[in-house]
């Protein structure tokens, strides 16, 4: 049966981990627009995001920690609004327990780095680009230029360090803005940092032509795909225990039959 939503217009990085782990998921979160219910992860992530987002569009010598933390109340107002809360039930211990989280992240950030040191390119940059036909948009946390004068991707985790053996899937979101950083600015970044703010730790992985390619040609493949699911009706589900697990579309696919997989 036929779609009455039309196709994305664009893939953007996080959708295609969407689609690679699920089509499924892929039809409910981009096609069906069906909204998915914040978690007390991903709002602590946003509270996060919001303050480095403030603390990086000062100028360098401002950027300290009582700046930072001069944020925390401006972004709970920003981020825990009424559909936040009312998602993941929050009461006035779960608030000063985020809060708190918070602001242990933002002390524990100052010891990764000093930003009054950092060269930013771009602060949330919406890069829009086509890359092999396919249309794909996506908001960088950070461009920042390194000492030495390369571009440098930089992603903010507030979620645990991954195990290192599978370093592949961790990195795949930033890879692919490396792809679209040299066919919006003609400029190959030389590496992506990701900053797990809540462990202190810093994640670095070298960029390099065959990952350029690689990712692009995923992309592409992926986008083929889409297209071809989008058309005949229906994205197959592929339900696994990674998939599933956290998976906001769970009792929907029961539902629908599909045998949801979480061991």
């Amino acid at each position: 049966m036929p779609f009455e939503q039309e196709l994305p217009k664009a893939l953007s990085p996080s959708r295609l981990g969407d689609f690679q782990s699920c089509p499924r998921k892929y039809q409910y979160a981009s096609v069906e627009r069906i909204p998915q219910p914040a978690s007390y992860a991903t709002a602590k992530g946003r509270f996060a995001h919001y303050v480095f987002e403030q603390l990086f569009a000062l100028a360098p010598s401002e950027r300290t920690p009582d700046r930072a933390h001069g944020y925390v109340e401006e972004a709970k107002a920003a981020i825990l609004d009424e559909t936040t809360r009312t998602d993941i039930v929050m009461d006035e211990a779960m608030e000063a327990k985020m809060t708190s989280e918070v602001e242990t992240i933002i002390d524990t950030y100052f010891t990764m780095e000093d930003p009054s040191m950092v060269a930013t390119e771009g602060i949330e940059l919406r890069v829009n680009v086509d890359i092999d036909g396919v249309p794909i948009f996506g908001i960088l946390d950070r461009l920042d230029r390194d000492p030495d004068g390369s571009l440098v991707i930089v992603d903010y985790k507030t979620g645990s360090l991954p195990n290192r053996n599978y370093d592949t899937q961790t990195f795949a979101n930033a890879e692919l803005y490396a792809a679209m950083c040299v066919e919006k600015l003609g400029e190959k970044p030389s590496k992506i940092r990701l900053l797990y703010v809540q462990q202190g730790k810093a994640l670095e992985r070298q960029v390099t032509d065959v990952v350029i390619k690689a990712r692009g040609k995923a992309a592409a493949d992926a986008w083929k795909k889409i297209t071809t699911y989008y058309n005949d009706g229906e994205f197959p589900a592929t339900p696994s225990p990674s998939s599933c697990r956290f998976c906001a579309y769970k009792d929907r696919c029961r539902a629908s039959g599909v045998p949801v997989a979480l061991r």
